[in-house]
């Protein structure tokens, strides 16, 4: 680096302006040792910490404030919980099991994360966004082993999971197949899919935990989450449609679901059945004008209107007592039994079909849980792991597949439902389960008549905050067109392809703008403000100065092998000089000149007619020295080590010095490493510069030292 002063005849040279500090870094063979022992050591404290760790619960119990939290706590675990209950039976339809699985998967995910998680506020169980794609996962399977995806054949649920080996079916019997020795059918073989997925997606949410991978959830930005979110909604919608008015059409299976469902909802769109539309219109109108309402007069209203729970109980009375089935074929929940079924091991068989689907749901599951935890927890100014909440959230998937429930996550909705209301710990989440506890113990079968419709209902009104996402297009747009892109570009591919193409095709897009942006980044030519040392972008900034025969050019990107040509052309466009074609022009010019001259000479016979005319033809540039304001390049690799080498060369043939100023130390030592700057870095302090100024102020100097010794030399 250049230094405060230079040696002079006077004294000795004083130190550099910065200096660099000598870091000893340790050898990798004693690091992995110390790190080793540290983990192998055992004791009291060690132990008691990573139980502590393990189980947060251990640490903040002890210390609960009884008087100034149990109020809030079982005010918000009520609520949460009658707003659970009807969601927990209406998303199975997305899920493609039985409502009692719903209830089992609420229960079991609160109170996993009561005792692991580490956010006080994040309600976890049952998702609309992991119910479809769970459910989608379900019906392929249950259509590639042959059951009838619009039959509503279904076996009783002891006989499914008491069912003997020597069970023999007689032909009048639905479909079934053979799983772990036993007869399974629909019911049986849908929910055997649905534990076996989200036993691997928490197996995999568990690698992830332990081998500290949750940095994967970085590349999925907010506005693909959001598109993407928006999407799947849009997909739920359309699933749903079809039991807002009565029509049985199986789900399609494959690509372009949305698009297809609606062509088959208007080809049988004259089967309608009159009875389900009109629930629907007037369930959908209760529950719109209850959101309406509690959204406007939200100060006021100390609890949130249970607005679902009031649709429910009035819809099911309605259906019994107006015998809605029997009368207008009018589909019902049907029998939803009390109490638990026996726990039973996921089927490890059914795992190699679903490996590739538990993938998407593991990553989605852990990408919303850990972001509306920190976001909350932001919010009420506390701090949450997300390795725990990792850890958390693997379990409350690995342990309820053992009890027959499906892929669980932290919901947005209920989370926020939970704040509201007076949230203080994660009790809350163990009276919402208590409640859920009583529906399954005593009030499951009161369930038994109410309409499908009206549990389409409530997941399309559980959808408007998503779907009204779309009236902030235009004010994406305005923010950043990049965003406003990568929003529409997942949303489009969620809806019209499929949920987790999607959000394959979301991360890809979004990490390729990335990449484009740093092959195609703004790039400026530096002037100097008045008679300070600030020099800023010419295009952007008036009454700038460029430096007096110095170019000064900032390039506002990594620079890396995947834009190396586009940092040239930028550099070469800007200075307006190619040192190649620069060159190729003076060779050109010196041929032909000597050419005239040897002609002139023979005609003339004056010998240094043509030296003359060549050194004419010598074309001066505007510029001596190229300043490259490395200050926006976080860092470069060897292809730009050797771009930066090349420079140096190809300008240095035509007169031209190249120097660096404002470079990192990570650039800095990579030019280091690359002998950039000569054999021990000799000229470093001759190349290398803290500021731009202080690189302009050597160039010229330098530039009018070799012209006065030029001067001396002529004379």
């Amino acid at each position: 680096m250049e230094e405060a002063t230079k040696t002079t005849d006077t004294g000795p040279a004083l130190p550099p302006l910065l200096e660099r500090r000598v870091r000893q870094r340790e050898p990798t063979v004693s690091v992995l040792k110390s790190k080793l022992k540290q983990s192998a050591t055992c004791s009291v404290p060690r132990v008691r910490s990573t139980l502590t760790g393990f189980f947060p619960v251990v640490r903040w119990l002890p210390k609960y404030k009884l008087r100034e939290y149990v109020w809030g706590d079982l005010m918000s675990g009520m609520i949460v919980g009658i707003i659970l209950v009807p969601q927990a039976i209406a998303y199975c339809l997305l899920a493609g099991v039985e409502p009692i699985y719903g209830l089992y998967t609420s229960f079991y995910a609160n109170i996993i994360y009561f005792l692991m998680g580490t956010s006080r506020h994040v309600s976890v169980g049952i998702f609309s966004l992991m119910s479809l794609m769970v459910g989608q996962v379900v019906d392929k399977e249950l259509y590639l082993a042959g059951f009838d995806l619009n039959e509503d054949s279904k076996a009783s649920v002891p006989d499914v999971f008491n069912a003997t080996l020597g069970t023999n079916l007689t032909t009048g019997k639905p479909h079934s197949v053979e799983l772990m020795g036993l007869q399974c059918e629909k019911e049986c073989y849908a929910i055997s899919i649905a534990t076996a997925l989200t036993f691997l997606a928490g197996i995999y949410q568990l690698l992830m935990a332990v081998f500290r991978l949750g940095f994967v959830s970085v590349y999925l930005s907010s506005p693909m989450l959001d598109g993407f979110a928006t999407g799947a909604s849009f997909t739920i919608l359309t699933v749903q449609a079809k039991y807002l008015l009565g029509l049985k059409i199986p789900r399609h299976q494959g690509y372009g679901t949305v698009v297809i469902t609606w062509i088959n909802i208007f080809a049988n769109i004259h089967r309608t059945n009159l009875c389900d539309l009109i629930t629907s219109a007037i369930c959908i109108s209760i529950l719109v004008a209850g959101k309406e309402i509690q959204e406007r007069y939200r100060d006021r209203l100390k609890i949130p209107l249970p607005t679902e729970l009031i649709v429910v109980a009035g819809a099911t009375l309605a259906s019994h007592f107006g015998e809605l089935n029997s009368r207008y074929s009018s589909s019902v929940s049907g029998h939803i039994p009390t109490g638990f079924i026996p726990p039973q091991v996921p089927n490890f068989g059914l795992m190699q079909r679903v490996a590739l689907d538990a993938i998407p749901l593991a990553v989605i599951s852990f990408a919303f849980t850990v972001s509306l935890s920190e976001m909350f927890a932001k919010k009420n100014g506390y701090t949450v792991r997300p390795n725990q909440e990792m850890l958390a959230i693997s379990l409350c998937n690995i342990v309820p597949s053992f009890f027959h429930c499906f892929t669980t996550s932290a919901a947005l909705a209920k989370t926020m439902v939970k704040d509201s209301t007076g949230c203080q710990t994660q009790v809350s989440s163990l009276i919402s389960a208590l409640v859920v506890l009583l529906v399954l113990l005593f009030f499951a079968p009161f369930f038994y008549d109410l309409q499908k419709c009206v549990l389409a209902c409530i997941i399309i009104v559980s959808l408007r905050g998503a779907l009204r996402k779309f009236k902030d297009v235009p004010a994406k747009w305005r923010a950043s067109k990049n965003d406003a892109i990568v929003w529409l570009v997942a949303m489009s591919a969620t809806a019209l392809i499929s949920v987790e193409l999607g959000l394959l095709v979301g991360v890809v897009f979004s990490m390729t703008c990335i990449i484009f942006k740093t092959q195609n980044p703004k790039v400026s030519l530096l002037g100097r403000a008045h008679d300070t040392d600030l020099y800023e972008d010419m295009d952007e900034y008036k009454d700038l100065t460029p430096p007096p025969r110095v170019q000064v050019f900032r390039f506002q990107a990594p620079l890396y092998y995947a834009n190396k040509d586009s940092f040239l052309k930028s550099l070469y466009k800007a200075v307006g000089v190619e040192p190649f074609l620069e060159m190729t022009k003076r060779r050109k010019a010196e041929k032909k000149a000597k050419d005239i001259s040897s002609k002139q000479t023979k005609a003339n016979g004056d010998k240094n007619n043509g030296e003359v005319i060549i050194a004419l033809v010598q074309r001066e540039l505007d510029f001596h020295t190229i300043v490259l304001d490395c200050s926006a390049m976080p860092f470069i690799d060897s292809t730009g080590m050797a771009t930066f080498k090349g420079l140096v060369k190809e300008y240095n043939e035509i007169k031209v010095s190249i120097l660096l100023a404002n470079c990192n130390t990570s650039v800095i030592d990579t030019l280091q490493r690359g002998q950039f700057f000569g054999k021990n870095d000799q000229e470093m302090s001759s190349m290398l510069f803290h500021t731009v100024h202080a690189a302009v102020l050597h160039a010229n100097s330098t530039f009018a030292a070799a012209e006065s010794r030029s001067e001396d030399s002529v004379v």
